[in-house]
């Protein structure tokens, strides 16, 4: 099916043979992932929607896509408005669109293996105004019509290794039966992928960017666990290393298993398990308690070993990342050099510093204007040429088996304007200020978003994304349940408590649409900090990324000595980690991009 209105068609074909009235596509599979496998691409294939947040609702004469603040811009270069109208997130849902244009009496569909029990709740109330009918399918109505979708990844996992995970597997899955006995539970479901990566110290290549193998993990209070995967998937080294505490099963198993559970009682995470997993569990007649999987917290908070592989795949990376900017700073101003050209010699350099297994996302490589759009994805059809006296902003990371990295840098090729140096410096101003910051142990990232936007804020201007998001050991790249950003946004979880050991992004921005984007985005560690006749556990963030700040873009007099001083540190730290990885002309421009203001 050549176009996505031929596609479209398909699917409102199959919606009439399945007795449906509309159906809702989510962007995600049956772990609640952010970045799915191509067999679960249905939201891209459906509409061209090449983003990693959004959902579909599809009607028999109309049709709706929801994003949120991110991908704006984007939605609209990829998506037909002529067939799909765009919609906002958090300003509306599925549900509240469906409350409104769903017909009365109507039969809507949905997956129950791609959404929460609470979105199932809040939905089937909303259809119910309109005297509509939620209704679970047996088989996705858009997997009938898609002829030529992918099978799953077939590759087999990997051990992770104890010196870099810091705790043996069955260590942890001691840990989550002594918690499942205080809980007085039987059992734990562990349907995120990375939750699973993480208990077992396995990793894998089913998703890209992202080292998990798809899978479901249940774990027992004797410590023992059940595996569900594909046989296949699994060598005699990987069977050795999860030794006979773990059960492997096949992964079609798995929904028989749940419904085996009758009289047990198990937990299950309502935000990370899709509803099918409480259905079957109901159905079977286990006492489910509904908790947040055991992983989650342990997972966030880094131990000994995960950040000293941190450290050392941010110094590396952050050697790639300077070789690159040298190059960019000879190669750009000659022309020639465009987003696509970029981002491919940064991988090249990434490449070269030993160990990367992929990148950690899509590497965002925008020129000008496409800078503006917070999500970019650069295609041939989106290719923009670097151009003189304008901004380059690159957003990139990599996958390395010790650590996670995830940086942005925004770059001035030729002469910035007055007005690109006064917003990059309120940007970093506001980053300066989350870095510096101290605070009591137990304050929400939600309290301290605030710091970011502050000098943004007194300009008039503000930016529709979050200010920093958790960051996983060799795992996801936005891991939870950790984050910096208003409390209610669209990216939620900046209330949880921020705790020693944890990892974020810190990355405010500014985008003007049409014209230009900053961000500067660098990993904190949230650590403890003395502080002499301190009434209260304090704590502050050491920063683990390393790489130049475009000092051509800072403004100094906006600056306060506190700030100055800081970049100064800074960028002495950059020269101290990095300059021994670089030689000749490229520890030259080192030097010379990392001098004091």
């Amino acid at each position: 099916m050549s176009t996505y209105e031929a596609r479209l068609s398909a699917l409102r074909e199959q919606l009439k043979a399945d007795r449906l009235d509309g159906f809702v596509v989510p962007l995600t599979d049956e772990h609640m992932s952010e970045y799915v496998g191509s067999y679960a691409q249905r939201l891209a294939w459906l509409t061209g929607f090449q983003g990693s947040a959004g959902s579909a609702v599809v009607l028999p004469e109309e049709a709706a896509i929801f994003t949120d603040g991110r991908y704006t811009l984007q939605v609209r270069e990829q998506v037909d408005g002529r067939h799909w109208s765009y919609q906002s997130v958090p300003e509306t849902s599925a549900a509240d669109w469906l409350k409104v244009h769903a017909p009365a009496g109507g039969r809507i569909g949905y997956d129950p293996w791609l959404h929460t029990k609470d979105w199932v709740a809040r939905a089937r109330d909303a259809l119910a105004e309109k005297g509509a009918e939620l209704v679970p399918v047996r088989r996705n109505p858009i997997d009938a019509v898609w002829q030529d979708r992918p099978e799953p990844s077939k590759a087999r996992l990997v051990v992770h290794p104890e010196d870099y995970a810091g705790k043996s597997s069955a260590a942890k899955r001691q840990e989550m039966a002594d918690w499942l006995k205080e809980q007085n539970a039987d059992a734990a479901v562990l349907s995120a992928l990375d939750s699973v990566a993480w208990t077992l110290n396995v990793r894998g290549q089913d998703v890209e960017h992202t080292p998990v193998a798809l899978s479901f993990l249940i774990v027992n209070e004797d410590g023992t666990a059940d595996l569900f995967i594909e046989p296949e998937k699994i060598g005699d080294d990987v069977r050795q290393h999860l030794g006979n505490g773990v059960r492997i099963h096949d992964r079609a198993a798995f929904e028989p298993h749940l419904r085996s559970l009758a009289g047990r009682t198990v937990i299950a995470d309502p935000e990370r398990a899709v509803a099918a997993i409480f259905e079957a569990l109901e159905g079977a007649g286990a006492k489910v308690l509904q908790k947040r999987d055991p992983s989650v917290l342990p997972k966030a908070i880094k131990n000994e070993a995960e950040v000293a592989g941190h450290q050392a795949a941010q110094a590396r990376d952050g050697a790639a990342l300077a070789g690159f900017l040298h190059w960019l700073s000879t190669e750009a101003p000659k022309g020639g050099v465009d987003e696509l050209s970029a981002a491919a010699k940064l991988q090249e350099f990434r490449q070269a510093s030993g160990d990367l297994r992929d990148t950690s996302f899509d590497t965002i490589s925008g020129a000008g204007p496409n800078g503006a759009i917070v999500h970019y994805r650069v295609s041939p059809e989106t290719n923009r040429p670097l151009e003189m006296n304008s901004l380059y902003l690159v957003d990139s990371g990599g996958q390395y088996p010790d650590g996670t990295t995830d940086v942005t840098r925004t770059v001035a090729i030729g002469e910035p304007t007055a007005e690109m140096r006064d917003r990059f410096t309120r940007v970093l101003k506001g980053h300066v200020a989350v870095a510096r910051a101290i605070f009591p142990d137990g304050t929400r990232g939600s309290q301290l978003d605030t710091l970011a936007r502050q000098y943004l804020w007194r300009a008039g201007l503000d930016y529709a994304h979050g200010t920093g998001h958790g960051v996983g050991s060799y795992l996801s790249v936005h891991e939870g349940p950790q984050r910096i950003s208003p409390v209610g946004s669209s990216q939620s979880g900046g209330d949880e408590p921020l705790r020693a050991g944890m990892i974020l992004s810190n990355e405010p921005g500014y985008y003007k649409t049409g014209e230009y984007g900053i961000r500067i985005e660098n990993l904190i560690l949230v650590q403890p900090v003395e502080i002499e006749g301190a009434e209260k556990k304090m704590l502050s963030f050491e920063t683990l990324t390393f790489a130049p700040i475009d000092r051509r873009l800072v403004e100094p007099d906006l600056l306060s000595p506190e700030e100055r001083k800081w970049l100064d540190d800074y960028h002495a730290r950059v020269v101290k980690v990095v300059g021994p990885q670089l030689d000749g002309e490229a520890a030259a421009w080192l030097e010379e991009a990392c001098r004091p203001l």
